[in-house]
């Protein structure tokens, strides 16, 4: 297409002046089909490779279901608030809300160029503030039920950055983005309760139809376990006790020590006049050091005793208490039993320190474990010993046993315990939702009076991070100053602003009933609309945006705001793979790998682009770049150009071919087969495949019009062949999704041509809202099949039969027989055995000469 440029403003021009054939209808008698795509964090570097990706194989899926006749919504929006924004904000010296909106103005023109079918009039902006009214009103409902609270927490503190880093931006104790030296710092913090929804979340997604890879995403990271919290009273001061949380009591004969948190309150009780210099020197380093680092499986597990002792009341030996970082306070009770004969983690700390080693299970049978050389670990062939009334048994039952005797004894109590932690709801920072709290001296946190939402970000000059911690909101006594909403007497407002995560988890909802004043959305829509049909995003968010949203959802559920027609926001989720840059590593500006959609679809035009990536290899896989394979589908599109114009041209230039496709029942064969295999591999995401077979079909057409002229005075016949209008209409249909532009600009061509048009008026409809192509069935009969032929098992040759003659074993044979390969392959030999599976495999055994 060498006019690519011209031919895409045209239709961008068009499709601008008629939104309504993107647009969903909230009351239709169509079957509705709800697409969503990640909304992406609007940068300054404009759309990438990544969400270009991402977006044109969720544009060809909503593309394709209106033209099946299903009433689509297919929106987009923002999640524009966050620190990547503020950064650039400060370094460009700018306002958020002005980088914001040129953001967002830049993302939507190169959504439209690159041809995204989105519905515009139901665009969302997570900085907008009748919408963040709503995310503080969800924050208010938390509140109200309790699973909201303020809390003192220990975070990793950036001295330079002056923020918060979750555990995966500290790498050996430093700053991922600076390379400061990171320290742990206590801050009050809102916290949200997701833990109280560890089990519906589980149990919801028996609601969906994710994909295996998902669901365990989601299950791995709740981490839920069962077992008992174990109390064990101090050594010489039997009413103090400290518990620890077991999932293997079934081990508790063998435990021989305790090690506590340095952050857990009871630390320095527990910790000896003699030992506190120690403790004390072990927690202020244990503070440099991210979760992630200490709970790291192959870091050395350090420690320091407190000094003191608990009792081990099933078998009376006093364990010394230790502390270290490798236990962390938000895991279980923040202390945990060692025992390390059967456990690796416990087995390096007792050597280290010289701890006693108490064996309690063993192989079955008479197999025997050196306990010198490490602990024993296979739980599913071991049989407990050394265990009073526990030896015998296996580890299954002598586990439900002792958590049994432990709670009638009152040493414990049966507990589920979760890797997911509370959510951290609290961000230090400027650009973000205020938190719609009040802080009353005399009533304490109070939520802001709902008639009072949204809560508005002020503007301000200066929005700089402190280096106090404090939000920059702080500083600005005219927005910190309020009144308390139960006594009116002066208070203060919350200055911590929300998490990216918060208008991410519910902009689902809104897109169903965007402009709503009063309501998140209406019941009657999102009964409508709800569950989402197809959620497209990476494999980056499976874990915390799906379940964080799942949660808030659920919340919502649970309050009624939502149908209860729909417990589950998501039905299915598509996870997109990954491009790689053309040397096959991760594009990075660093590598100078980095492939700029922009960049590539102005030198080769959109439709390219859009048909390359979906036709590089299946969608949820990863792919490198290749410059040599996008030649290959540029060459493709040119052709499928080139024929569907040489036929139109032949259709409607001249009288004198006799147009009749039914003498090449050949190609309607293909093209109904084609139709088939294109509406199947689009709707299961197989978009290189589906493309592979518009690729064939325009091959089988190419060979099939070899112009070989009769010799007829007039030339009135030309033996090749010129399908019908309606089968090159068909064709135009099946790439539509895939390349709007050139598909459009066919269309129009046979529109004109058809109905004596020069140029578009009123009565064009569009091939995006035309009828999705069906295959005649009589078509898809298939009359020959192959069948492989073997030779003592091993393939060696295949025929083509006739499925009419399938079960005609001798024929079958004989023709097997009779094929070269195989009987050179026989020679001389005896067959001794023939098999046939009809309409499958024929096997010769044969006797091999000796």
């Amino acid at each position: 297409m060498e006019n690519f440029r011209e031919i895409e403003n045209k239709w961008q021009k068009f499709w601008d002046e008629h939104p309504e054939m993107y647009r969903a209808d909230d009351v239709s008698d169509k079957k509705k089909k709800y697409v969503l795509v990640e909304f992406p964090y609007p940068s300054g570097s404009g759309l990438h490779i990544g969400h270009t990706f991402s977006f044109a194989g969720a544009d060809v899926y909503a593309r394709f279901k209106r033209m099946q006749g299903f009433n689509v919504m297919f929106p987009m929006g923002w999640d524009a608030f966050g620190l990547p924004t503020e950064n650039y904000a400060i370094k460009m010296k700018k306002k958020p809300q002005d980088v914001t909106k040129e953001n967002t103005d830049m993302f939507r023109s190169q959504m439209k160029k690159l041809a995204f079918s989105f519905d515009w009039s139901r665009e969302v902006n997570t900085t907008d503030a009748n919408y963040y009214k709503w995310t503080q009103w969800i924050f208010i409902q938390l509140f109200n039920k309790g699973l909201a609270y303020k809390k003192e927490m220990p975070i990793n503190w950036c001295p330079s950055c002056k923020i918060g880093l979750a555990n995966e931006e500290v790498v050996d104790g430093k700053c991922e983005r600076c390379g400061a030296q990171v320290s742990r710092r206590n801050i009050s913090q809102w916290v949200v309760k997701i833990t109280d929804y560890a089990d519906k979340l589980i149990d919801g997604l028996k609601e969906t139809d994710f994909i295996e890879k998902v669901k365990q995403a989601q299950i791995k990271w709740i981490g839920k376990t069962n077992g008992v919290n174990i109390d064990y009273p101090i050594d010489g001061d039997s009413e103090k006790i400290i518990s620890c949380y077991s999932t293997r009591p079934d081990t508790n004969f063998g435990a021989t020590f305790v090690v506590i948190a340095p952050e857990h309150e009871k630390v320095m009780e527990l910790t000896t006049e003699e030992n506190k210099k120690s403790v004390l020197e072990y927690i202020e380093q244990s503070r440099k050091k991210s979760e992630l680092e200490r709970t790291e499986l192959q870091k050395e597990k350090t420690g320091v005793f407190t000094g003191s002792y608990c009792v081990n009341r099933l078998t009376g030996k006093k364990m010394p208490i230790w502390v270290s970082d490798f236990v962390v306070l938000t895991a279980g009770t923040g202390v945990v039993v060692g025992v390390p004969a059967h456990d690796q983690r416990d087995w390096d700390f007792a050597k280290k320190h010289g701890i006693e080693i108490i064996p309690v299970i063993k192989p079955k049978g008479d197999q025997e474990w050196d306990f010198v050389k490490g602990p024993y670990l296979d739980i599913d062939d071991a049989i407990v010993f050394n265990s009073d009334f526990l030896n015998g048994m296996t580890v299954l039952e002598a586990k439900e046993k002792i958590i049994d005797y432990i709670e009638e004894k009152g040493f414990g109590k049966r507990s589920s315990n979760y890797h997911l932690r509370d959510w951290i709801f609290s961000r230090q920072h400027y650009w973000g939702e205020p938190i719609p709290m009040i802080y009353c001296e005399e009533h304490g946190w109070q939520p802001v009076p709902e008639d009072q939402l949204p809560i508005k970000l002020p503007e301000v000059e200066n929005y700089e991070p402190t280096d106090d911690g404090q939000s920059p909101l702080s500083s600005i006594p005219g927005w910190v100053d309020t009144v308390c909403p139960i006594c009116s007497k002066p208070a203060k407002r919350e200055t911590d602003t929300m998490p990216n995560w918060a208008g991410s988890d519910w902009y689902f909802l809104r897109y169903t009933d965007p402009v709503n004043d009063t309501l998140i959305s209406s019941q009657e829509k999102m009964k409508y609309w709800l569950p989402i049909d197809i959620y497209i995003g990476g494999d980056e968010h499976n874990t915390l945006h799906l379940l964080y949203s799942r949660f808030i959802y659920k919340f919502l559920w649970d309050l009624g705001v939502v149908p209860k027609e729909h417990p589950e926001p998501y039905f299915k989720r598509i996870s997109h793979g990954v491009i790689l840059g053309p040397d096959n590593q991760r594009m990075s500006k660093s590598r100078g790998n980095v492939i700029v959609p922009e960049d590539v679809s102005s030198k080769y035009g959109v439709d390219v682009v859009r048909m390359y990536l979906m036709f590089m290899g299946p969608f949820d896989s990863t792919m490198a770049w290749n410059e040599n394979t996008l030649m290959g589908v540029k060459r493709f599109g040119d052709r499928f150009e080139k024929v569907i114009n040489e036929i139109k041209n032949d259709i409607f230039g001249s009288k004198h071919f006799i147009v009749n496709e039914n003498e090449y029942p050949e190609f309607l064969g293909v093209l109904n087969k084609t139709i088939k295999r294109v509406e199947s591999d689009t709707e299961q995401f197989k978009y290189n495949t589906a493309i592979a077979s518009i690729m064939e079909l325009v091959n089988l057409i190419n060979s099939l019009r070899v112009k070989e002229v009769v010799n007829n005075p007039d030339q009135s016949h030309r033996n090749y062949l010129v399908p019908s209008v309606s089968s090159v209409k068909k064709m135009i249909k099946l790439m539509a999704p895939y390349a709007p532009y050139i598909s459009e600009e066919l269309w129009l061509e046979v529109w004109k041509n058809e109905n004596n048009k020069k140029d578009i008026d009123d009565s064009y409809k569009t091939v995006h809202v035309a009828d999705w192509p069906v295959a005649d069935e009589q078509y898809l009969i298939e009359d020959k099949i192959r069948v492989a032929i073997a030779i003592n098992g091993k393939v060696r040759d295949d025929m083509e039969i006739d499925i009419a003659d399938q079960n005609n074993k001798d024929q079958i044979l004989a023709m097997a027989k009779g094929s070269e390969k195989i009987k050179s392959w026989i020679g001389a030999s005896k067959i001794i055995k023939e098999i046939y599976v009809p309409g499958k495999m024929i096997n010769f055994v044969i006797l091999l000469d000796k």
